[in-house]
């Protein structure tokens, strides 16, 4: 960044906002990190020396891996949002609630410190309450080797606070009972642990690996903190019925979440009542204290239409309250009892000491404008779609241009394969003075004459007086990377139902083709389940878990004539297996053509490797972990 007059550090205080002006997307790691450095260098630095509030998750992730890159040095925090919908029936991820809780955790304990550190965390996350800060710091559990706790009181804790039991453990929140073997999945940690009793003597703590079961490192001591936001104890079940009749009055007698909390037995969804738990809700604000507070391009529209959602979500299900026979009850609370409202937003970020980040340019001399001077970079797209361009050629003629301006150069690739398929391609393109490196203080450290590559996922490059750092989407295009799951995550499956309208058509891979009705709640077992409703010929009706989503795809076209298959008939079954036996005939024509080609011989053609490699860097997507070993 430029040194203005006086540094960012100096001129960020409570009630007084900044903007940071030519912040271009994908240098937001190095404008962070530079700042968060000279926060923790002021005289009495606050705990947090930043707090970032990104737009999205996606966008948080993105950030903590540039970070990883600009950053290395600094500790990087966590805070995501809840992966479900306000006013769920489902309750979030163990995992996300293990990273919300650890995070609490670690803020409720910090004091000053000349050590930098940031705090990552999203619109969504940073509009909603949480749990009292002196609640949290009270329900952390610590223990060490030598420690005379009987394993039941630990099991008892590991209860009342979320943990869930299974055989093996393999997920965050999990543990699991063998003799005097108690395996733990802690929040906070990347492995589990295994504590070994001996009677009621804690004899040692180790990790170890969820997959092979096989120990690693023992442990001096381990402060273990709660895996769900509230506890389920006598205290917090008196309070939460308290609670519960003084919003809604007395409870129906066909109330799962009220029955279920007053037996001590969690219920999915229960955490959309958190407030009831608890004496008193807090904002992720008052744990970062006088911390100054960042916030992306685009965070506060974010905001804005995060609270018309949730009055929209509250509305929904307020009415669905006048509608009896509609499902399982579910009484929603207020909006402002779990989440700011939107004055209450406003007044925090007025009593901040705020940094707006944005991409335009200021007015010079405007007032509370810091320039970051960083531009964006130069995007080839042009060259791509000339077809009488080289665009690797026009890369080494970019990167020569610029270090003949005397600025370094970095060329950011998403993965170890990219950044070796482009080095090989620059230097066909005679572009020799190449070096890999890992960290922006190695970027520092490299002279101008040498062209560097960097492992950084960055979507966009951008320019600054002394370096100009070019994305692999700069050059090639849109990089797609995806998450290597076969199946749908269970996060999204909200936003696929709501996708579909009333009347369309869908594919069950069972029952064939049916019409999808909406969304119905029926009472499974005395607990509520939400189900869509699917019509079939004969006037038959499949009601289907939104669990199992993935077993629905869209139909191709929807037109009048489409029949609707019969629930337990013969047609789709016929149809399917039709379909299969035309598959075997289309893989014994592939054996049999795969077959000749090898008894017959062709002309050999010579390998280009330049070709190769250019041909390769067009592969659009994240290389699979088979593809990088090949």
């Amino acid at each position: 960044m430029k040194s203005p007059t006086r540094s960012p550090a100096e001129l960020l205080g409570p009630g007084r906002a900044l903007t940071f002006a030519n912040v271009a997307e994908g240098a937001e790691g190095l404008v962070v990190s530079d700042l968060a450095r000279a926060v923790a260098a002021r005289a009495n630095p606050p705990a947090v020396s930043l707090a970032v509030v990104c737009r999205d998750g996606p966008r948080m992730q993105q950030l903590a891996r540039a970070l990883e890159f600009f950053a290395p040095d600094l500790p990087v925090m966590q805070f995501p949002a809840w992966d479900c919908q306000p006013y769920d029936r489902v309750s979030p991820h163990g995992g996300i609630l293990a990273q919300r809780l650890t995070t609490l955790a670690r803020l409720s304990r910090l004091a000053g410190s000349d050590k930098p550190l940031i705090v990552l965390t999203t619109v969504n996350a940073v509009v909603q309450r949480v749990p009292a800060r002196e609640t949290i710091g009270a329900q952390a559990l610590s223990v060490a080797p030598g420690h005379v706790v009987p394993m039941d009181s630990i099991v008892s804790w590991l209860e009342h606070n979320g943990y869930s039991r299974s055989s093996t453990v393999r997920e965050p929140g999990e543990y699991a009972v063998r003799g005097g073997i108690l395996d733990l999945f802690p929040a906070g940690l990347d492995q589990p642990v295994r504590f070994d009793f001996f009677g009621d003597t804690l004899e040692s703590i180790r990790s170890f690996d969820a997959e092979t079961q096989r120990t690693h490192l023992d442990m001096r001591s381990l402060d273990l903190v709660p895996i769900s936001e509230f506890q389920l104890v006598t205290e917090t079940i008196r309070r939460f019925r308290m609670g519960y009749v003084a919003a809604f009055g007395a409870p129906e007698r066909d109330d799962p979440l009220y029955e279920a909390v007053s037996e001590g037995r969690r219920h999915p969804g229960m955490e959309h009542w958190l407030p009831l738990f608890s004496e008193r809700m807090d904002t992720l604000f008052d744990y970062l204290g006088d911390a100054p507070v960042a916030i992306e391009p685009q965070g506060e529209d974010a905001a804005r239409e995060r609270f018309k959602q949730i009055a929209d979500y509250y509305e929904a299900r307020r009415e669905a309250m006048g509608h009896p026979g509609g499902g399982a009850v579910y009484k929603p609370l207020p909006p402002d009892r779990l989440y700011l409202t939107e004055a209450e937003w406003t007044r925090r970020l007025d009593e901040a000491a705020l940094a707006r980040l944005t991409p335009f340019a200021m007015p010079d001399g405007s007032a509370g404008v810091v320039d970051a001077g960083a531009r964006q970079g130069h995007d080839f797209a042009p060259e791509r779609t000339d077809s009488s361009v080289n665009v690797f050629a026009a890369l080494v003629a970019h990167v020569q241009a610029l270090q003949a301006l005397r600025k370094k150069v970095v060329i950011a690739l998403w993965s170890e394969g990219s950044r070796d398929r482009m080095g090989s391609m620059l230097r066909d393109h005679k572009l020799n003075n190449l070096t890999s490196v890992n960290s922006w203080r190695t970027v520092q450290a490299t002279p101008r004459n040498e062209a560097m590559l960097a492992v950084v996922g960055m979507e966009s490059g951008f320019e600054t007086d002394g370096v100009a750092v070019i994305s692999e989407q700069d050059i090639l295009g849109d990089r797609l990377v995806r998450p290597r799951k076969a199946h749908r995550k269970l996060d999204n499956f909200i936003s696929e139902v709501t996708s579909l309208a009333a009347g369309d058509l869908v594919v069950h891979v069972e029952h064939g083709i049916g019409r999808f009705v909406g969304l119905q709640t029926l009472d499974v077992a005395g607990a509520p389940h939400d189900c869509l409703e699917l019509h079939y010929a004969a006037d038959t009706k499949l009601f289907l878990p939104v669990e199992n989503i993935e077993l629905l795809s869209r139909y191709g076209s929807d037109h009048a004539h489409v029949e609707l298959d019969r629930l337990g008939g013969s047609g789709w079954q016929a149809r399917k297996a039709k379909l299969k036996n035309r598959i075997r005939e289309i893989a014994g024509d592939l054996i049999k053509i795969a077959a000749e080609r090898h008894l017959h011989e062709a002309p050999k053609m010579p390998v280009q490797p330049h070709v190769y490699d250019e041909f390769c860097a067009r592969f659009p997507y994240e290389e699979t972990e088979d593809q990088l070993g090949a």
